[in-house]
């Protein structure tokens, strides 16, 4: 059973098609990369996979079951999680307060007004195992706010671990960065796909980072599927080069 399956996904914005006819299957444990130009549709196909928008037509199957029509919180509570091009997090918090409001939800505690001892433990233990999972244990007690960019984005990546996805989308993970901190970034995600065993999407512009961790890569140019295959396959392809990857060099 695949991971994740699209199915004819269409996306209109009145005349404006921003998604057209995209099928395309993610099987468990893969990492995936969808890559393409400014404006070729990959944030909208993440926001219709997470549930943020409604498709205008096709179909999402995410562990065999159809979720076209769940929406984006009961996505989370199936096991799917995501980060966005611009850093979600709560900057006046702690690490360690991020995470656990996210870990609170994630073990259905968010409207308890207590928890008793065992809870408590049961939570400071999934804290705790995200924190080195995301190598942030020595930053737990440093405010979100005040960290360097490329932190803020492990933290909030450390909160999308919190819920114990699945899946996990993450978009642009390396936006904004430089080097050290692009291949710390690539370095995490590299950890969390082997040790968490996670079936991992992601958008990335940095050809450095795709080519070096997807097992396969899915180019989009203008709304619409322009290829499809493995790091060596998109690379040898005219019409990625053409399209995309000509344009970046």
């Amino acid at each position: 059973m695949s991971a994740l399956e699209v199915e004819h996904l269409t996306k209109r914005f009145g005349s404006l098609v921003a998604v057209h006819d995209i099928s395309l299957t993610v099987e468990p444990g893969e990492l995936r990369a969808v890559i393409g130009p400014n404006g070729a549709g990959k944030t909208t196909l993440f926001n219709l996979v997470s549930g943020f928008f409604a498709p205008s037509a096709g179909s999402i199957l995410f562990d065999g079951a159809d979720i076209t029509g769940v929406p984006a919180h009961r996505r989370v509570g199936l096991g799917m999680a995501r980060t966005f091009q611009i850093t979600e997090i709560f900057p006046e918090l702690t690490v360690f307060e991020n995470i656990r409001i996210v870990a609170e939800v994630a073990a259905g505690y968010r409207l308890r007004p207590w928890l008793n001892r065992s809870e408590k433990a049961e939570l400071r233990g999934r804290i705790d195992e995200t924190l080195a999972l995301a190598a942030l244990s020595g930053k737990a007690d440093r405010v979100v706010g005040e960290l360097a960019h490329g932190d803020q984005r492990v933290a909030e990546i450390a909160m999308a671990l919190a819920l114990k996805p699945n899946l996990l989308l993450l978009d642009e993970p390396t936006a904004g960065m430089g080097d050290q901190e692009t291949y710390e970034i690539t370095q995490l995600i590299r950890r969390l796909h082997k040790a968490g065993k996670l079936t991992i999407i992601l958008i990335e512009h940095d050809m450095r980072v795709v080519f070096h961790l997807a097992d396969r890569i899915t180019v989009l140019d203008q709304g619409r599927l322009l290829a499809e295959g493995t790091p060596q396959e998109i690379a040898a392809n005219a019409a990625v080069q053409t399209a995309y990857l000509g344009q970046a060099a």
